[in-house]
């Protein structure tokens, strides 16, 4: 099913699975029941077999959990495959979020950068934030 953006999209936990992102939210629906969502990037990318997952979504009564194929540059690593994920209602509610969350740290993001689906941002506290629109 492809990933729907609608007014029911939900804060979960977000898990960077590096490849295998549709193969465990599948696991996991398995586990709490609940309805999946994926949008899958349309061109091939070096490393992946299949097309790799944007963001894939389960929701479910009991959790939500949000994930991607795609890494963050330093490769995944334990303590960096999990983030707290955000829907924001739109471009500026999140860059007033990435204002507040950025504290004494100097984060710029270009209009393009800004209008993307998803932003990662870390914190102060080495906490990583998706935020998404």
């Amino acid at each position: 099913m492809l990933f729907q953006r609608t007014d029911k999209m939900m804060n979960g936990v977000f898990i960077t699975f590096s490849g295998n992102c549709k193969k465990a939210l599948q696991f996991y629906q398995n586990c709490f029941g609940g309805k999946l969502y994926f949008e899958e990037f349309k061109n091939e990318m070096n490393n992946y077999l299949e097309s790799p997952i944007i963001i894939g979504s389960l929701i479910s009564d009991m959790i939500v959990i949000h994930g991607s194929d795609l890494v963050h540059n330093e490769g995944r690593q334990i303590g960096n495959y999990l983030s707290i994920f955000l829907h924001c209602n739109d471009a500026g509610d999140r860059k007033l979020l990435i204002h507040k969350l950025k504290v004494n740290r100097k984060i710029t993001y270009t209009p393009d950068e800004i209008k993307q689906s998803l932003i990662e941002i870390t914190d102060a506290f080495d906490v990583r934030w998706i935020l998404a629109i």
